[in-house]
């Protein structure tokens, strides 16, 4: 007769080993603190989320850069009701401050780039750039004249690169 095999215990998830690890270092509260990651977008909401992200928690003070200056303001704003909505959904309040800082914005990991043509690349055909030049040709100013023209030509490749049109 045959030895039974023993049951083997459940698989432990690798999440649950490195909170465990992170355990016994002393470290369960920078792990409280870095939920402020998981939690963000749903705080702030769809329309800050991909304007500001959290880049570092240091003491206590949450690090978000911000891709604009006037975004950066609004949110000073509206910093007391984040933080509070923050700490809320953290469960206790664990970060004091938010310190905004102007930068780029990074997709993250999981993020889709847009789809399509960079404006930039897509070349106009000669019936467009004439269109171009004659909506200018009125303006007797020669600076003014150019200026305009490198409007609408960037206005135009901006819309054809829209409409899906691919470069040349």
């Amino acid at each position: 007769m045959k030895d039974k095999r023993p049951a083997l215990k459940r698989a432990v998830a690798v999440g649950d080993l490195i909170i465990s690890l992170l355990r016994q270092q002393g470290l369960e509260s920078k792990i409280e603190e870095y939920r402020a990651w998981l939690v963000w977008d749903s705080v702030v909401g769809p329309q800050i989320a991909p304007r500001a992200r959290p880049v570092r928690i240091r003491e206590g003070v949450l690090e978000v850069r911000v891709e604009q200056a006037v975004w950066m303001q609004q949110l000073q704003l509206m910093k007391p009701q984040i933080l509070s909505r923050l700490n809320t959904r953290l469960g206790n309040a664990l970060i004091k401050d938010i310190f905004w800082r102007r930068g780029r914005i990074e997709p993250s990991p999981g993020e889709k780039k847009p789809e399509g043509p960079d404006w930039r690349c897509v070349i106009l055909d000669r019936e467009e750039e004439a269109v171009i030049e004659k909506a200018a040709a009125a303006i007797p100013d020669p600076e003014l004249r150019q200026s305009l023209q490198q409007l609408f030509t960037r206005q135009q490749r901006l819309e054809k690169a829209r409409r899906g049109q691919p470069p040349r």
